[in-house]
C-alpha cells in the first residue's frame, strides 16, 4: 500500500486543498497529515502572537476534520524553517513514504526552506508542489513577455486566463477505507489560551462567514466597505491567511450571488471580486519581485527617501497617541483586537510615513506584529501603496487628510468613540479634531495633535522630491 504525506502549512483546511486532494486521488493509498510549527522562525518574522495561536487553534479544527476522513495529523515542533525541512524529511523516511504533497509558498525564506528540502528529498519519496494560495496560476505575463506591476492589466490578463480556464476548487475528500495506523498528535491548548470570540476557528465558522456576508452584505459592500463603524466587510482575512478557507470558494461564493459574472454585475459583488484580484496580485509581485520580502522597496528610488528618526513619535502613533482620533482610534483597534478595518490601514499608514516622515518598514513590523490577519505579500503590498514606494502606488503628493477622511467615513464618531472612550462626550462635530480647550479639560485630557497638517504636506513633498 502507498503512504501519501501532506505537508500543512498556509493551508489548514480540507476543503478545496490541492495538496490533500492530489494526495487522496489514490483510493487505496494511505494518507497521513503532518504540520511543523517553527515558533523560533515565526518569532523572527515579527508573527503576532493572536496570529500564532490562531493558527494552533485552527491545527485543532483540522485535526478534527481529518479524523473524520481517517487521516491522522502528526505535528511536530521545530525551530526555524532549516530545522522545519529536516525535521519533515526524517518523518519522512521514518514512515517510508512513496510521496509528499505540498502547497507551495512565494517569501524568500519559505522559498529557501522548500529548496533545502526537496535537494535532500532521496529519489524514493516523490514530491508533488502545488499552487493553492491564490486562484490564479502564477505566471501571467504582458504581451512583451514580462510581469505585470501594475493591478489594472493584470486583473485584465486574470479575468482573460479565468474565463478560458477557470481554476474550480476541489470537494472534500471522501473518507479512507482504511484509517492509517499511525496516531494522531495531541495538539496542547495554546498559552496564554485565549478564546476569541471575533475569530472562532475551523472551515465550519469560515465558511458561514462567508456565506452571511454574501447573503446579507455583499450587495451594500462598494457602499459600506469605507465606513469602519459598520460591519460592511467580510472579516475573512484572518481565514485566507492560515488557509481556512480557498479563495477559490470565495470566488465562487461571490460568483453564485452575482449571477456567474466577474465583472458587470452588483457593484457590492464586483468590487468584492476585485479585491480578490486584487490578493492574487500580491501574491504574483511576492513571487516575481523578492526584493519586496527582503524589507526593500518595489520602486528602488524609494530607498532614498529621507525618513526621519523619531522613535518618540514612532511610539506615539503605536499607542494611539496622535491627537488625531481616528487615527488613535484605528491604532488602539489594531492593538486591542488584533484587527485593523482596511480603509484605516491605508489611513494610518499614511499618517506614518507622509504626516510623520517615518519609514514604511517600522509599520509594516508593527502590522505584522499586532495582526491575526497578518500576510506578507498583502501587508507588504499596503504599507508601500501607502509609501508611494511600491507598484501601484498613490503618488506622492496623494496624502490623506485625517480630519476629512474621519469627517468622511465616520462622520457620526461611532468608531472614534468604540476605541477613544475619552472623546465620547464630545459633539459628532467636534470629535473630529477636539478643540484645544476641550482636549485639556476632558475627565482623561486627550493629547494635542502631535503634527501640524500643513507643515507636514509640505515637509514630505519635499522629502520626497528630493529623492530623484
Amino acid at each position: 500500500m502507498a503512504k501519501h504525506v501532506v505537508w500543512f502549512r498556509q493551508d489548514l483546511r480540507v476543503s478545496d486543498n490541492t495538496a490533500l486532494w492530489r494526495a487522496c486521488e489514490d483510493p487505496a493509498a494511505e494518507v497521513v497529515g503532518i504540520f511543523c510549527a517553527t515558533p523560533q522562525q515565526w518569532a523572527e518574522h515579527d508573527m503576532a502572537p493572536i496570529r500564532q495561536q490562531f493558527i494552533r487553534r485552527n491545527l485543532v479544527t483540522l485535526q478534527q476534520a481529518l479524523g473524520e476522513l481517517n487521516i491522522p495529523l502528526v505535528v511536530l515542533e521545530g525551530t526555524d524553517y532549516a530545522d522545519s525541512a529536516t525535521r519533515v524529511l526524517s518523518f519522512l523516511e521514518a514512515q517510508s513514504a512513496d510521496a509528499v504533497f505540498i502547497n507551495r509558498e512565494y517569501a524568500v525564506n519559505e522559498r529557501q526552506r522548500d529548496a533545502q528540502f526537496d535537494t535532500a528529498l532521496p529519489d524514493s519519496i516523490r514530491c508533488y508542489w502545488h499552487h493553492d494560495f491564490g486562484i490564479a496560476p502564477l505566471g501571467l505575463l504582458t504581451k512583451t513577455g514580462n510581469p505585470y506591476t501594475v493591478f489594472s492589466p493584470y486583473k485584465r490578463a486574470w479575468i482573460e486566463r479565468w474565463l478560458r480556464e477557470p481554476n474550480l476548487s476541489n470537494p472534500i475528500p471522501a473518507p479512507r477505507k482504511v484509517a492509517s495506523a499511525l496516531v494522531a498528535t495531541s495538539i496542547p491548548a495554546p498559552k496564554p489560551l485565549r478564546t476569541d470570540p471575533l475569530w472562532p476557528a475551523g472551515e465550519a465558522a469560515a465558511r458561514s462567514r462567508l456565506d452571511d456576508f454574501c447573503a446579507r452584505r455583499l450587495k451594500a459592500y462598494k457602499a459600506h466597505r469605507d465606513l469602519p463603524a459598520l460591519p460592511g466587510t467580510s472579516e475573512l482575512s484572518p481565514y485566507l491567511a492560515a488557509g481556512v478557507i480557498s479563495p477559490r470558494v470565495c470566488l465562487e461564493t461571490a460568483l453564485h450571488a452575482n449571477e456567474g459574472l466577474l465583472q458587470g454585475g452588483d457593484q457590492g459583488a464586483d468590487t468584492w471580486i476585485s479585491e480578490l484580484i486584487w490578493r492574487d496580485f500580491y501574491i504574483h509581485i511576492l513571487d516575481t519581485f523578492p526584493r519586496v520580502s527582503m524589507n526593500r522597496c518595489f520602486r528602488t528610488e524609494g530607498e532614498r527617501i529621507p525618513w526621519r528618526d523619531a522613535p518618540d513619535d514612532f511610539r506615539a502613533w503605536c499607542e494611539g497617541r496622535t491627537g488625531y482620533p481616528i487615527v488613535d482610534a484605528a491604532m488602539r483597534q489594531l492593538v486591542q483586537t488584533g484587527w485593523m478595518h482596511n480603509r484605516l490601514r491605508m489611513l494610518v499608514a499614511m499618517f506614518l510615513t507622509k504626516q510623520l516622515l517615518l519609514d514604511w518598514r517600522w509599520g509594516e513590523r508593527f502590522f505584522m506584529q499586532h495582526l491575526i490577519d497578518g500576510d506578507l505579500g498583502a501587508n507588504n503590498g499596503g504599507w508601500q501603496w501607502a509609501a508611494s514606494t511600491g507598484t501601484d502606488a498613490a503618488p506622492y503628493f496623494r496624502i490623506f487628510n485625517p480630519v476629512t477622511q474621519s469627517e468622511k467615513f465616520d462622520a457620526s464618531g461611532e468608531f472614534i468613540r468604540r476605541f477613544v472612550p475619552e472623546l465620547s462626550e464630545l459633539s459628532d462635530k467636534e470629535i473630529h479634531l477636539p478643540p484645544p480647550i476641550m482636549r485639556a479639560s476632558l475627565a482623561t485630557p486627550y493629547p494635542e495633535p502631535m503634527v501640524e497638517l500643513k507643515f507636514a504636506r509640505s515637509r514630505a513633498l519635499e522629502a520626497f522630491q528630493s529623492r530623484s
